[in-house]
C-alpha cells in the first residue's frame, strides 16, 4: 500500500472511531517483524508502547532506506504502518525533506492522540530522520575521500 492510498482511505471516513478502526486495520496489514528483529538496538526510545524499527540502508550516492516496524499495541502498530509506508523505499535525501507532520495533520491524527502516543510518533520520525541523515552523511563522506 502507498501513502496516497492510506490518505484517501482516511478522507472517506468522517467519524473518528471509524478512523481508529481503519488505523488498527492498517496495523494488522503490516508485515510482522520477526522475533530476531525485536532487539534493543531496533527498539524506539520515547514510546510508551514497545515499538521496534528495523532499517536497511542501500548503497549509492543517495542510498534508499527500507524500514520494517512493529509494536505490541494495536493502535500504535497502525501508526508504525503509516510511518513506515511514508518513509520506506525513499532515498535519504527524500526522507530528510518529507514532513510527516503534514501527513498526520491531513488525516487529523495528532489532535486525537494522547501526549504519550504523540511523543512516540515523534520519536519514530526522529529516529528515521537520524538514520537518513547518517546514511546521507556517510555517502557524502565516502564521495569526498
Amino acid at each position: 500500500m502507498k501513502i496516497d492510498e492510506i490518505l484517501e482511505g482516511f478522507e472517506f471516513i468522517d467519524d473518528w472511531e471509524e478512523r481508529i478502526r481503519y488505523l488498527i486495520e492498517l496495523g494488522r496489514e503490516l508485515e510482522p517483524l520477526p522475533p530476531e528483529a525485536r532487539t534493543a538496538a531496533n527498539k524506539v526510545q520515547g514510546c510508551a508502547s514497545q515499538v521496534w524499527l528495523e532499517t536497511t540502508i542501500g548503497d549509492g550516492a543517495d542510498p534508499v532506506l527500507t524500514f520494517r516496524g512493529d509494536s505490541d499495541a494495536h493502535l500504535v502498530k497502525g501508526l508504525v504502518a503509516i510511518t513506515v509506508t511514508l518513509y520506506s523505499g525513499r532515498t535519504a535525501r527524500e526522507i530528510l525533506k518529507t514532513d510527516a507532520g503534514e501527513v498526520f495533520d491531513r488525516i487529523q491524527l495528532r489532535e486525537h492522540l494522547t501526549p504519550q502516543r504523540s511523543n512516540g510518533l515523534r520519536s519514530m520520525v526522529e529516529r528515521i530522520k537520524r538514520e537518513a541523515a547518517a546514511a546521507a552523511g556517510a555517502e557524502t563522506a565516502a564521495a569526498a575521500s
